[in-house]
């Protein structure tokens, strides 16, 4: 089973969007999916409740209670959870000790870069991200590539040693997807192929993940 965690300690960056996307692509892919809500808000879970009826339904799993695990079916292929916001990598114990990737949403602006530099030093330390048995990645979310903000954002980002592994455009298409229990990839228009190409990197980059 490959375990996804999408995690950041910073409020807002967008983790329930990239993890409900993940579990969604997974699933249309016909792989059996559940997705791990840790974050007492339940939007992850709430998603996974609107999707109920598709034949591409996700597993919905409490992340908060302690004994989580426990209900993970034994026939599941791809986990994603979706960490807590607020949470630092202790926080996240239970979930990065059979992780097969982290994913780490970030905005571009100095704000934001700044804030999310606690939560990975917190990674860092971590044993199996420090003997490198555990990838991380950098999501650099919500750009406006056109902007300057964006462009000098992302070159920071690519200056640290935890690799941008893909950058999504922002879009209001996402709340609107989200609120139906839908993705980008529940659809095959030419616009919205242009945002899914955006997703590409990062589909490679968690299928190298153990």
């Amino acid at each position: 089973m490959k375990t996804i965690v999408v995690a950041s300690s910073k409020g807002g960056v967008g983790k329930t969007t990239i993890a409900t996307h993940l579990a969604a692509q997974s699933a249309l892919a016909g792989q059996r999916t559940a997705l791990v809500d840790a974050d007492p808000q339940g939007s992850s879970t709430r998603w996974t409740q609107r999707r109920a009826g598709l034949p591409s339904a996700v597993l919905p799993i409490d992340g908060t209670r302690r004994n989580w695990q426990n209900a993970v079916p034994e026939d599941t292929q791809r986990l994603i959870v979706d960490g807590a916001a607020g949470a630092m990598a202790d926080d996240l114990e239970s979930f990065l000790d059979q992780a097969s990737v982290v994913v780490v949403p970030v905005l571009p602006s100095a704000l934001d870069i700044e804030a999310t530099v606690p939560f990975l030093n917190s990674l860092a330390k971590h044993p199996r991200v420090r003997k490198g048995q555990l990838p991380v990645g950098l999501v650099a979310n919500k750009l406006k590539p056109w902007t300057n903000a964006s462009q000098q954002a992302v070159g920071v980002l690519n200056e640290w040693s935890i690799p941008v592994v893909a950058q999504l455009r922002d879009s209001q298409a996402y709340v609107m997807l989200t609120g139906l229990g839908k993705s980008l990839f529940d659809y095959q228009s030419s616009q919205i192929r242009e945002h899914q190409q955006d997703w590409q990197p990062l589909l490679k980059w968690v299928g190298r993940g153990r």
